[in-house]
């Protein structure tokens, strides 16, 4: 056995330059800026069967989600997110967050496990059938995954038994987890079993206020479809297990959907075909002809007068010192499944589109292949991924490098057509002439443009990004 010696000093300089060398490669690895090469995003699929043995994609959604790495089935009816599709979600959130908080929305968590007694104190435990996910605990008391959230709500409002009509309107908002056992799921995360859904829940004094906060939420939500630059239908609805007098749907016309819509092209006026006559043809507003169209409900709106708070006794006092029932409206925005139809409605054949505001990042730049005659502008790539946030605050964590050098410049652009990035920058040969330029891509729904551009009028494009 040898045992080698060294002084400390040379012991010092040995550790010193390991620790050096480590550093160096750290930051490498963390120099802040988001690489694709250390994304987790699995794409090994776009060539092969995502679908898997026996089962089929059965939209367009779906199929892209599935093939650029977006999701990944966990079990039938439930799908991992993964990190860009989760980015694009997170983005919704926080729009629709503020459009709740516009109109004056406070935003609660209640639990997804639901005392089963509350559901059978309104009868829904057993009207909601199969669909309702029930089980027992260790004690053999009943509970059930909460599709939504009316009975739990309503009895938290209850409780308060010195609730003053100065304190109404209430408007109590979620964003989480619900459940619902679908016999066929399908289509992705347009119907599946666990789905992410905002429910907001309205307790008012009157009738009168009470279809005002109606009012109020459907402008709300009309403005949440405008900012993602949606089309999207409004229409009578019928109110099913939910229960009311008044009830809309807002969809997103497609083929696959699932509703049939009869709605009137010369006014505002549509309706879901199992909310009218069956032999209704003409609209009842302006008499012309209905049409006829299927669509994906992602969103819908409930008046519920006292259905609710009678059983519950959700009550306050009146201006008379009186004690009266509430009035309450419900309201949910599916979350997956406006992401999904989003895509299903803007996206190509084989190239995804988002809405503009939550893609999961607004800028990705390719830099030139390693080894290519270019190459010495792979600097200039990484001084743009940092002058890009520095100079535009708005779009900071929005900058994604594809540093997979080894990468033609051409496969690494497919890439970013198929993920639909909206802006992508090409720095090229054209970066190290005199007239430096920049390519820039600028990939919406509806077009694709492409500006070569200096480095100023490319910070002046991305200036119009706009973000959540």
């Amino acid at each position: 056995m040898k045992v080698f010696t060294c002084s400390s000093a040379k012991l010092l300089a040995l550790f010193s330059t390991e620790i050096a060398h480590t550093c160096v490669f750290r930051r490498y690895l963390h120099d802040g800026r988001l690489r694709v090469s250390n994304m987790f995003q699995p794409m090994a699929t776009r060539h092969s069967n995502v679908a898997g043995k026996g089962k089929e994609l059965t939209c367009k959604s779906q199929r892209l989600m599935l093939q650029t790495g977006l999701i990944r089935q966990a079990h039938p009816g439930a799908y991992h997110l993964m990190g860009p599709a989760l980015r694009a979600v997170e983005k919704l959130v926080r729009l629709v967050d503020q459009e709740m908080g516009a109109i004056g929305g406070q935003k609660v968590e209640m639990p997804t496990l639901t005392p089963g007694e509350l559901w059978k104190a309104t009868g829904r435990w057993d009207t909601m059938g199969t669909e309702l996910f029930k089980l027992q605990d260790r004690h053999k008391a009943d509970y059930c995954l909460g599709p939504t959230h009316e009975e739990a709500v309503t009895e938290i409002v209850a409780a308060q038994s010195n609730l003053s009509y100065k304190q109404l309107p209430i408007k109590l908002y979620q964003i989480t987890r619900k459940f619902r056992d679908e016999r066929r799921p399908r289509f992705g995360l347009l119907r599946g079993r666990e789905f992410l859904m905002k429910d907001l829940y309205t307790f008012d004094t009157s009738e009168e206020t009470a279809r005002e906060t109606y009012e109020g939420v459907s402008q709300a939500y009309s403005r949440v479809f405008n900012r993602l630059g949606l089309n999207y239908v409004k229409v009578e609805a019928d109110p099913g297990d939910i229960g009311g007098s008044l009830s809309h749907e807002y969809h997103l016309p497609a083929e696959v959907g699932e509703d049939q819509l009869l709605v009137c092209s010369q006014c505002s006026f549509g309706a879901n075909r199992e909310a009218i006559a069956e032999d209704q043809t003409s609209c009842p507003s302006c008499s012309c002809p209905l049409s006829l169209t299927q669509g994906i409900e992602v969103g819908h709106t409930f008046y519920l007068g006292t259905k609710y708070s009678s059983v519950f006794n959700a009550a306050f006092l009146n201006n008379k010192g009186q004690s009266q029932l509430c009035e309450m409206g419900c309201y949910g925005l599916g979350m997956t499944r406006i992401l999904a139809a989003a895509i299903e409605v803007l996206s190509l054949a084989d190239q995804i589109r988002w809405p503009g505001v939550i893609a999961p990042y607004q800028v990705y730049i390719i830099p030139p292949k390693k080894g290519s005659k270019e190459e010495a502008a792979s600097q200039l790539a990484e001084d743009l991924y940092d002058i890009i946030p520095q100079q535009l605050p708005h779009l900071r964590g929005e900058v994604l490098l594809d540093d997979r050098s080894h990468m033609t410049i051409g496969k690494r652009l497919k890439d970013a057509n198929v993920l639909g990035y909206p802006y992508v920058i090409v720095v090229g040969k054209q970066a190290l002439e005199a007239d430096q330029k920049f390519e820039l891509i600028h990939q919406t729904e509806e077009q694709t443009q492409t500006h070569h551009v200096s480095r100023e009028e490319l910070l002046h494009l991305l200036s119009n990004c706009t973000t959540i």
